[in-house]
C-alpha cells in the first residue's frame, strides 16, 4: 500500500510539473467540431457574390445558409451547467456514498466511504491530466487525442463541445460522470478488496474502458457516427460500471461466510438518505446533458421524476406479490433502477415512455438481483450488474423503441430519418460493443492489480472488517 501511494505522489508531481509548460500555449478562439451528441455548429456561410454580379446569375444562385452565430456565452446556460455539475458531485459525495455504506455491514462503513470518496478525487485528477483530452478531442473512431492534455490550451475564452458555456464548465461536468462511474464499481467487491488494488484498478479501468467508451459514444467515435442514442449516459456509464463490477465479483470471490451468514444491511436509513441525494443529483446528471437551459433540458427533468416515480412503485408490487411485503430497501432500489433505465433515454423519449420504461425498468431490475443474479452465481455485494447492469441494457435497447415520435418521443438524433427497427439494431450494437469492451478490460485490470498487490485482504482482516484493518478506525463507537 505504501509503495503504491508513493508511486501515485510521485507520478502526480511529475505530471503537475509538466502542466506549467502545457497551459502557456493558448488554444485557438474558434471551438473545436462538437460531440456527436451535442448539437452540432453550421458550417460559415459562403461569402456573399460581389455587388456587380449579374442579376440573372444572382438569381439562378441557392440562396446561402445562414451563418452560425458566434460562440458566445449564455448566463443562463452556464449557471445552469454550473448547478447540473454540481448535482451529479452530490450524487457521488455524499449520495452514492451513504447509499453503499448503508447496504455493507458496520464494521465495513468507513471503507466503503474510503474507497468512493478517494475514488472521486482520484478520478477528478486523471481527467484533467488526459482522460478530457482522449475522451472529447481526435476524431479516431475508438479513441481521442492528446491536443488537450494538460488541459493544454483550454482558458476562459475557449469553447469546447458546447459553444454557450465556457470550456471548464464542460471539462468539469463530464469529469463528474467519469468520477461516479468508476466509484459505481466499489458496490460489487465491497467488504474484501485492499484498498490499493481498488486505486491501481480505478486507474487502469478508467483509463482503457471510461475513456474510451465515453469517446466512442460521446466523443465523436464508432458508435456517436453510427447514430447510437445516449443521452446521458445508459452505456457509458451504467452498462460499463455494471459489466466491471460483475467481472470483479467474479474475480474477487465471494464474501468470507456468504450463504452461510447473515449480510443485512447494517443502516438502511442511511441507504435512504443516499438514495434520495442520489435521485435529486440525477436531475443535473440527465437534465444537465442537455448542455444548455432549454426545452430538452425540461424534458428530461420530466422523464426523471417519472421514470424513477414508477419503477419505486414497480418494485415494490412486484416484491409485494413475490414476499408478501414491500420493504424501503426495494423501492430505494425501484428508484435507482428506474434512474438508470431512463438515462440513456431522457431527452429522447416523451413523458408517457418513460413511465413506461419505469415501470419495466422495476419489474426487470428485481429479477436482475433475484433470479438472474443467482443464476449467475456471484456475490456481486450491492447489486452493481443487477440494477445498473440490467437497467442500463434495458434502458438502452428501449431507447430506440421509445423514442419513435408515434411513441410520443422526439425521434431521436435524426427526427426525418427515424426508423424504429434500424435505431433498435444500433442500439443493440452498442450495448454489446461495450459489454465486451468493459468486460475484457476490467478481466485485465483485475488480474494486473492481483498479480502486483493481490485483490483480496486475508480471512481474518476480513472477519475483523475493513475499517479497522485497513484504515484503523472505526465508523460507530463500540
Amino acid at each position: 500500500m505504501k509503495k503504491l501511494l508513493v508511486s501515485l505522489a510521485l507520478g502526480l508531481s511529475v505530471l503537475a510539473a509538466g502542466t506549467t509548460g502545457f497551459a502557456q500555449t493558448p488554444a485557438a478562439a474558434t471551438p473545436e467540431a462538437p460531440a456527436a451528441s451535442a448539437p452540432a455548429a453550421a458550417a460559415p456561410a459562403p461569402a456573399a457574390a460581389p455587388a456587380a454580379a449579374a442579376p440573372a446569375a444572382a438569381e439562378a444562385a441557392p440562396a446561402a445558409a445562414p451563418a452560425a452565430p458566434a460562440p458566445k456565452i449564455d448566463s443562463g446556460d452556464t449557471a445552469w451547467m454550473l448547478t447540473s455539475t454540481l448535482l451529479v458531485i452530490l450524487m457521488t459525495i455524499p449520495g452514492l456514498a451513504l447509499f453503499y455504506g448503508g447496504l455493507g455491514r458496520s464494521k465495513n462503513m468507513l471503507s466503503v466511504l474510503m474507497q468512493v470518496f478517494v475514488i472521486f478525487s482520484l478520478i477528478s485528477i486523471l481527467w484533467a491530466v488526459y482522460g478530457y483530452s482522449l475522451a472529447f478531442s481526435g476524431d479516431g473512431n475508438f479513441f481521442g487525442g492528446f491536443d488537450k492534455i494538460f488541459m493544454k490550451g483550454i482558458t476562459q475564452e475557449t469553447f469546447g463541445a458546447l459553444t454557450t458555456i465556457p470550456e471548464y464548465v464542460f471539462v468539469a461536468f463530464q469529469g463528474t460522470f467519469a468520477a461516479i462511474t468508476v466509484a459505481l464499481i466499489v458496490g460489487a467487491f465491497a467488504e474484501r478488496v485492499k484498498f490499493s488494488a481498488v486505486l491501481l484498478f480505478s486507474v487502469l479501468w478508467f483509463t482503457f474502458s471510461y475513456v474510451p467508451i465515453a469517446h466512442i459514444v460521446w466523443g465523436g467515435g464508432l458508435l456517436g457516427k453510427d447514430g447510437a442514442l445516449d443521452f446521458a449516459g445508459g452505456t457509458v456509464v451504467h452498462i460499463n460500471a455494471g459489466v466491471a463490477g460483475l467481472v470483479g465479483a467474479y474475480m474477487v470471490g465471494k464474501r468470507v461466510g456468504y450463504g452461510k451468514e447473515a449480510f443485512t444491511p447494517h443502516s438502511l436509513t442511511l441507504t435512504m438518505v443516499g438514495a434520495s441525494l442520489l435521485w435529486v443529483g440525477w436531475f443535473g446528471f440527465n437534465a444537465g446533458s442537455a448542455g444548455a437551459a432549454n426545452a430538452v433540458a425540461g424534458l428530461a427533468f420530466v422523464n426523471t421524476v417519472l421514470a424513477t416515480a414508477a419503477a419505486a412503485l414497480s418494485w415494490i408490487l412486484g416484491e409485494s406479490l413475490h414476499k408478501g411485503k414491500a420493504s424501503m430497501l426495494g423501492a430505494a432500489s425501484g428508484a435507482v433502477a428506474g434512474l438508470v433505465a431512463v438515462t440513456p433515454a431522457a431527452g429522447f423519449v416523451g413523458p408517457m415512455g418513460s413511465i413506461v420504461l419505469g415501470l419495466l425498468a422495476g419489474l426487470v431490475c428485481l429479477w436482475g438481483v433475484g433470479g438472474l443474479k443467482r443464476m449467475l452465481g456471484a456475490d456481486d455485494a450491492f447489486d452493481v450488474f443487477g440494477v445498473h447492469g440490467v437497467g442500463g441494457i434495458l434502458g438502452a435497447i428501449l431507447t430506440g423503441v421509445f423514442a419513435a415520435k408515434g411513441l410520443g418521443g422526439t425521434g431521436g438524433a435524426t427526427p426525418d430519418t427515424f426508423a424504429m427497427g434500424a435505431q433498435v439494431w444500433i442500439q443493440i450494437k452498442s450495448v454489446l460493443l461495450t459489454i465486451v469492451w468493459s468486460g475484457v478490460v476490467a478481466f485485465i485490470a483485475y488480474k494486473i492489480a492481483d498479480l502486483t498487490l493481490g485483490l483480496r485482504v486475508s480471512e481474518e482482516e476480513e472477519r475483523e472488517g475493513l475499517d479497522i484493518s485497513s484504515h484503523g478506525e472505526t465508523a460507530y463507537n463500540r
